[in-house]
């Protein structure tokens, strides 16, 4: 079986695409529905069981938020293969 390459891409968006973004993800955590992004030219598709945490930083001057999502390869293949 092949394995996903590692990957770790940073994407900027302009504040209405980014709000857009926010917006559908709230929508499909609300309905209980997977989630599906294009990031770098690649579809992610976020199983609805998927966690999700806050994360918050602080070094050098600067502060980060970072809302995050995660899941295991294998539950999101077992939700695909059942068409959720």
């Amino acid at each position: 079986m092949n394995r996903p390459a590692d990957r770790d891409v940073d994407k900027i968006y302009p504040r209405q695409e980014f709000v857009a973004k926010l917006r559908r993800l709230a929508d499909s955590l609300e309905s209980g529905k997977r989630f599906e992004i294009s990031i770098g030219g690649e579809k992610i598709r976020v199983p609805a069981g998927a966690v999700a945490s806050i994360e918050h930083e602080r070094g050098e001057g600067e502060e980060e938020i970072e809302f995050q999502l995660r899941w295991s390869r294998e539950s999101a293949g077992d939700e695909n293969a059942s068409g959720k």
